[in-house]
């Protein structure tokens, strides 16, 4: 096989991104490759970042390592004697759902790389590399395991389950009603610390009987197979309001994953396209990202546009990494059945903390939902949250609400 390593440069990084702090306790990461050379580099720039590693020469020894203990992230060589990499990352799967597997070649194929992607690969690597970037990467994945596990400790303490669809009945005249008496209503999103308005969110609202509440309409776009229709309704009728609105003002518009698959949504010929400064694009933990084809430049195709883009419903949707190493979100929206209560619930305050501290570490703004109280408020912004949304400040309204403080 071939190796290779590139040293890389101290000062700066690809993409401007500034480099990444220490993290604050030493991560477990499993390296494995069959080339001592290689092995003794990555070991020794890994230990200079504060890791502690774990080092083997080939994957049925990582795999016994597996078994006896846990590792925050694993690099791993792909052609190796006796287990690939590709099999080491199923073993991986096998043992943890949520820990980052980086793989690394010297001899880069489409085949492999596509299994790479299917099997959950964090990073594929080709060699020679930038061991700076190596080192980002690796810093980069301990925090967002981090980040999945709280979001799964998150899952386990609040016992959700999917949503149940509802009846197909007359879904057709029901959902066409629905469209016809579409309305967006705006909520804001709030700096207590400073009684500033961040920016307000958009949401669906319509007055068909048969479908009240938005959760409906999107579940009947879906089984309907009109998603992308709902999808170009909303932008139109938010695009309305936003253009008349103080140019200062950002708002958040709920995006369905499907929706990313929608040509309009990046064209110049998209209502918002002219406002996407302003605009932010809320995609929901709660629908699977891995189904949506070219995911990655479908989201880089909307960033050169100017949107930013929010991941919603953290802490109360799919577990793991994907959706944060899919879409590399700006903002994340911590979800309102971690808020309700907070004030009074120990393990909820650190779970939102912990979560607000590996986001802040990782340069994304948190945005709080469904605060109702006045000690939900304080207790967030005691623990480090300084975003805020519910209706102790305001209840949605068709034009921007004044806020109470």
């Amino acid at each position: 096989m071939t190796g290779g390593l590139s040293a890389g440069s101290s000062n700066g990084h690809k993409n401007g991104r500034t480099r990444e702090t220490a993290l604050p306790r030493a991560p477990r990461v499993l390296v494995v490759d069959d080339e001592p050379p290689i092995l003794r580099i990555v070991d020794r720039v890994l230990s200079a970042r504060g890791c502690v590693t774990v080092c083997c020469q080939d994957g049925l020894d990582a795999a016994r390592r597996l078994d006896a203990s846990d590792f925050e992230v694993v690099i791993s060589d792909i052609s190796m004697p006796g287990m690939s990499g590709i099999e080491l990352l199923r073993k991986v799967r096998e043992h943890d759902l949520d820990v980052p597997v980086i793989l690394m070649t010297g001899a880069p194929a489409i085949g492999t790389a596509v299994k790479a992607v299917e099997f959950g690969a964090f990073r594929y690597l080709t060699k020679p590399f930038d061991l700076d970037e190596l080192g980002q990467v690796v810093s980069r994945a301990a925090r967002l395991y981090r980040v999945a596990r709280m979001k799964r400790e998150a899952l386990e303490h609040l016992g959700m389950d999917q949503m149940l669809v509802g009846d197909r009945a007359g879904l057709e005249a029901k959902f066409d009603r629905a469209l016809d008496s579409l309305w967006i209503a705006f909520h804001p999103i709030v700096r207590p610390r400073d009684n500033q308005i961040y920016g307000y969110e958009a949401l669906l609202r319509s007055d068909e009987p048969a479908l009240p509440h938005p959760a409906a309409v999107v579940d009947a776009a879906e089984r309907l197979g009109r998603l992308l229709e709902l999808g170009r309704v909303v932008r139109e009728r938010a695009a309305s309001v936003i253009a008349e609105s103080d140019e200062d003002a950002v708002f958040f518009l709920n995006l369905h994953p499907k929706e990313l698959v929608d040509p309009t949504l990046a064209s110049r010929q998209d209502p918002l396209f002219k406002l996407a400064e302003r605009v932010v694009f809320e995609v929901t933990e709660r629908a699977p990202l891995e189904r949506v084809n070219d995911l990655s430049a479908r989201v880089s195709a909307l960033r050169a546009l100017g949107y930013r883009i929010a991941l919603d419903d953290m802490g109360a949707g799919y577990a793991g990494l994907t959706s944060f190493s899919l879409l590399e979100p700006e903002i994340v929206k911590l979800d309102m059945a971690l808020i309700r209560g907070l004030d009074s619930s120990p393990t909820r305050q650190r779970i939102v903390e912990s979560m607000t501290s590996l986001c802040k570490d990782l340069s994304i703004e948190v945005v709080a939902e469904g605060v109702e109280t006045a000690a939900e408020r304080d207790t967030l912004t005691r623990l480090g949250c300084e975003l805020l949304q519910g209706f102790l400040f305001a209840r949605p309204a068709p034009s921007l609400p004044p806020v109470s403080w």
